[in-house]
């Protein structure tokens, strides 16, 4: 395995309307969209002025067959996708579709961590990364942020397995501890307990916004709900969740109201 701490390093968009959520997004993030030409599927990428940082899909058959809802995935950059398959379920996770490769991308495998939140492993044809942007820069997935089973065995879990490290511990009273973490550099996301009004263990992306204000104005417009927010996190900046019209959950931060 890699000396290295896995990184996040893609997210897409299942969805029950890929039309409308891509007029959804593109209001409310401001990314570009293109048809990435996979022939026999449909998938959009999303793009932060000329970076690529995603994709948006409708939920494949099989997928939708076994009851899958819209929801927003996170890939784990990884060096063997079969080798982690195997260390996720000897650590107690589950994987929901074994490895499997997507022509002319890389191969993946969709897992879940033993609380059933679940990601994606990805090790991509091309050992080339995108350059480094600021934090901060509209566009990009600024926070990554897990709503566990229980927040201090998911750490134990998500560590072992991809080499995290533990930033800083807040103490949020009745709501537990948020334990912030580190893939290598400053922290990257938080771990906690779930709240009881959570409805199931999952992972939130943050997206980067220029202003939640002036977001949540283009979530109502566009048809979403805002669940949270806006609210000042540790830290001085501003985060709201929400769910887009087709049901799926995300969430904006931004260092402005």
């Amino acid at each position: 395995m890699s000396a290295e701490p896995a990184k996040f390093v893609w997210y897409d968009l299942m969805t029950s309307d890929a039309k409308a959520a891509e007029s959804f997004y593109q209001s409310v993030v401001g990314w570009n969209m293109q048809d990435a030409g996979m022939g026999d599927r449909s998938y959009i990428i999303l793009s932060a002025g000329t970076t690529m940082v995603g994709g948006l899909m409708p939920i494949p058959e099989d997928a939708r067959a076994m009851g899958a809802k819209p929801c927003w995935n996170g890939y784990i950059g990884v060096s063997d996708v079969d080798a982690y398959a195997a260390r996720v379920t000897a650590a107690g996770g589950t994987i929901r579709r074994p490895p499997d490769d997507i022509p002319g991308v890389g191969r993946f495998a969709v897992a879940a961590d033993p609380h059933g939140a679940a990601f994606i492993l990805f090790k991509g044809n091309s050992d080339q990364q995108p350059a480094p942007v600021a934090a901060g820069t509209p566009g990009h997935v600024g926070w990554h942020e897990l709503h566990a089973g229980d927040g201090e065995q998911a750490f134990t879990f998500y560590a072992d397995l991809f080499g995290w490290t533990k930033d800083e511990a807040l103490d949020m009273g009745p709501l537990g501890i948020y334990q912030t973490f580190s893939t290598g550099g400053a922290a990257v996301g938080g771990m906690m307990t779930k709240t009881a009004d959570m409805p199931a263990t999952c992972w939130l992306y943050y997206v980067n916004v220029e202003s939640v204000d002036a977001a949540i104005a283009r979530i109502s417009h566009g048809g979403g709900k805002v669940l949270m927010g806006p609210h000042q996190v540790p830290g001085g900046s501003w985060i709201v969740q929400g769910l887009d019209p087709q049901g799926a959950m995300f969430a904006l931060v931004s260092a402005h109201r």
